[in-house]
């Protein structure tokens, strides 16, 4: 099967950043990215998902956080500036990103949205994101995410639950 080039990878490649796509089966009744994780053998820390959030005063933002991991909108409305936040709605996700559930990635969104990682993201050699379609990801270097897709860290996550 000829693996097809995403927008997302002809960004990485516009930038000279070295990736590698990553291709699994995906049940589009059960989009749970730690299913990305198992298909590859990774840790679930190592595999990060794409979440779209609204905040109270600056508007839309985007979390990428570990596949395991649930976001903290307490802790991503303050490293955004905001007061609170929410997730942005699932019908909403394609007109304001151009991507849909299951398929949303950092990079090469229709608009410019401020973006934040989970600070565990540095701790990787390499990490995957969705490369823009479900069923697809792309692993890059930690570094070179952060740069190309204006992610700034911060502790954006859940507490584990004792």
């Amino acid at each position: 099967m000829k693996t097809v080039k995403t927008n997302v990878a002809r960004l990485l490649d516009k930038a000279k950043v070295q990736y590698t796509l990553r291709t699994y089966d995906f049940d589009p009744d059960d989009l749970n990215a730690t299913h990305a994780a198992d298909s590859f053998g990774y840790e679930y820390g190592r595999v990060f998902k794409t979440l779209v959030l609204r905040g109270n005063k600056t508007g839309l933002f985007v979390c990428v956080v570990p596949s395991n991991k649930e976001v903290d909108l307490k802790k991503a409305a303050r490293a955004s500036g905001n007061k609170s936040a929410e997730m942005l709605h699932v019908k909403e996700l394609l007109e304001n990103t151009g991507y849909i559930r299951g398929g949303c990635s950092p990079i090469g969104m229709k608009k410019s949205y401020p973006t934040y990682a989970d600070s565990s993201i540095i701790n990787w050699e390499t990490v995957t994101v969705s490369a823009g379609q479900r069923g697809m990801m792309v692993e890059v270097v930690p570094m070179d995410l952060l740069r190309v897709a204006n992610i700034t860290t911060a502790d954006i996550c859940r507490e584990e639950e004792a």
